[in-house]
């Protein structure tokens, strides 16, 4: 059985909501993955916790959670790498990530080594 481009989306969706909660001990509140040619885009809203939110009202705060963020990220990274490469059946090229401290949202944008194909 194949999946749909739709499917994919789906599925690299819930993976990644898992992978934050088990990873990171919450998920976030909303969740989105784009294919597009050789693209997958993940769009994590609500990822911040409370005390986050709180630590991003100054300067500092909002650079530490970025870097604690970035760590956390480069750590996990050979599992959500296998993650998406299992779903689209294409192998991750690199990985490109940031975080808004100000709304809480986290895009996460995997190059694949080519376009990829429903099968």
């Amino acid at each position: 059985m194949g999946y749909s481009k739709g499917q994919m989306e789906d599925e690299i969706t819930k993976a990644m909501i898992l992978w934050e909660k088990e990873y990171k001990g919450r998920g976030p509140t909303e969740a989105k993955t784009d294919i597009i040619r050789n693209m997958v885009i993940v769009t994590l809203k609500g990822v911040l916790s409370q005390a986050e939110l709180v630590l991003a009202q100054n300067r500092e705060g909002r650079v530490l959670i970025k870097k604690l963020r970035q760590q956390l990220v480069e750590q996990g990274r050979p599992e959500i790498e296998e993650i998406v490469s299992r779903i689209t059946l294409r192998k991750v090229v690199s990985l490109h990530t940031d975080i808004s401290t100000k709304t809480g949202e986290r895009v996460f944008i995997f190059i694949m080594d080519q376009e990829i194909r429903p099968w």
